[in-house]
């Protein structure tokens, strides 16, 4: 069994800051781990606006607080994202998120990552990014 706290993690290198300052994500649960996932808490900055797209990745994310709307670029269309939301990227989806207020986001990572992952130029994790431990 695995058992680790948000606090604690949030005091340790599982807490990854953007380099952007648009977000920062305590990594709860990493390949390390071997469960197939990771799984993140991640506060995104009021006002970020970015775009992102996650070609190595699916992604779920399920909005804890806060306002935004996501955008899919490949049709132009936004949806609302408040608390009780979730959002797929099932399809390695290229979006825009904007955050309206702080929002705190729930989200889970196929493939897992490792660790240590910030947004490449096109707006994805590499799948070889290094880990907590490096």
């Amino acid at each position: 069994m695995i058992v680790r706290t948000l606090s604690d993690a949030n005091q340790s290198n599982r807490r990854v800051v953007s380099p952007d300052g648009n977000w920062e994500s305590t990594r709860l649960l990493l390949k390390e781990d071997q469960m197939g996932f990771s799984f993140h808490i991640t506060t995104i900055y009021k006002d970020a606006d970015f775009q992102m797209h996650y070609q190595n990745h699916l992604e779920s994310v399920y909005c804890v607080s806060g306002k935004g709307e996501v955008e899919t670029l490949a049709d132009g269309k936004k949806y609302p994202i408040e608390p009780g939301t979730i959002y797929i990227l099932d399809k390695h989806d290229k979006h825009v998120l904007r955050a309206f207020e702080e929002m705190v986001m729930a989200c889970v990572f196929n493939p897992p990552l490792n660790g240590k992952e910030v947004h490449n130029a096109e707006g994805a994790y590499e799948l070889d990014a290094a880990t907590i431990e490096d």
